[in-house]
């Protein structure tokens, strides 16, 4: 009888937590697209009259005091505003996302430029971010991180699709950011102190890595005629079905690193893979590095090494944001 009774309990249990999910889910798209409708007025109304913008200032104030005298909280000068961009962001309503909720929508009105905010937005369908995840990807500048690495093409498809790894080189970021490790600017740490941060902050470190990583483990032994040798970090991509090999390295990558990442990628593909893995990807993290070196100490490799910088305080995004301009007024149409 306690058998079927527990059963009966998962079951009721099962239904009411899917129920408040999809509630919740109803109520971030009602009010989402209650402020895209109180935005539409408002553009509406100041189109009718005086297009100054003390005029439109001075509207949101009348406004929000007005409202939250009738309506209560959430009627701030600030959030009127962001009622009024949501929908000069998205004229259209069948374009918002039924999914994101008005605290996401939020972080991405605060994005000027519509390609990057498209990316960041189709980035939140596909990982599910939460409001802080994604307002650190921001900081980040992943989008400008990904994009400097494609062509035009590539840059408007990343902008409305996001970002899908499909083949190897899509893993790779360059550079890294480890902001999150919080070490300060100047002080000296060893590849291990490195390494151990990134694994006790794995959570920021897979986040930052991307989709589909999983951690399989630090300081990895390959054992080579009674020699050891280790891998400072291995972790298999679900997506891609293969092994990723990291090595950190503190100054600029030299030629021999890019060897010893050789050697393991051969020893994980003859020793480690098994039916349905793919081929594995190494991919070496250093401070700096020398792209003629990379050039001609990859050239003959038919393993897939990337050799990637890492940078442990967030970059300019500013300046990221002009070279990707500049690269898309090169490039033209």
């Amino acid at each position: 009888m306690m058998e079927h009774y527990d059963l009966l309990l998962d079951r009721v249990g099962g239904l009411l937590k899917a129920g408040r999910i999809e509630a919740r889910q109803q109520i971030n798209t009602v009010l989402v697209e209650t402020y895209w409708h109180v935005g539409r007025h408002i553009v509406d109304f100041e189109q009718q009259g005086d297009h100054s913008a003390q005029y439109g200032k001075q509207l949101l104030e009348h406004l929000s005091v007005d409202l939250k005298q009738r309506y209560g909280k959430g009627f701030s000068r600030s959030n009127i505003y962001q009622m009024r961009q949501l929908y000069l962001c998205y004229p259209k309503i069948q374009t918002l996302s039924g999914k994101l909720g008005w605290s996401i929508y939020c972080e991405l009105l605060s994005i000027s430029d519509s390609l990057s905010r498209s990316f960041y937005e189709q980035q939140c369908l596909v990982e599910n971010w939460s409001v802080r995840e994604l307002k650190r990807q921001i900081s980040s500048a992943l989008f400008e991180r990904l994009a400097l690495s494609s062509d035009k093409q590539g840059i408007l498809a990343l902008a409305r699709d996001g970002h899908q790894p499909a083949i190897a080189a899509d893993l790779v970021k360059d550079p890294y950011v480890f902001e999150f490790l919080n070490l300060p600017e100047r002080k000296q740490y060893s590849e291990k102190q490195l390494e151990n941060q990134l694994v006790d902050k794995l959570a920021q470190f897979l986040l930052e890595l991307g989709k589909g990583f999983a951690f399989i483990a630090q300081q990895y032994r390959v054992t080579l005629n009674n020699t050891h040798y280790y891998v400072d970090l291995v972790f298999y991509h679900r997506i891609l079905k293969c092994f990723v090999l990291i090595d950190l390295k503190l100054g600029k990558v030299h030629h021999q690193d890019i060897g010893q990442m050789n050697l393991y990628l051969n020893y994980f593909k003859k020793e480690e893979n098994t039916a349905g893995d793919q081929a594995p990807i190494g991919i070496v993290l250093a401070a700096d590095k020398d792209e003629i070196l990379v050039e001609y100490a990859t050239g003959s490799i038919s393993n897939q090494i990337f050799v990637s910088r890492y940078k442990t305080h967030l970059p300019d995004r500013k300046a990221l944001a002009r070279e990707l301009a500049l690269l898309l007024e090169e490039q033209g149409d």
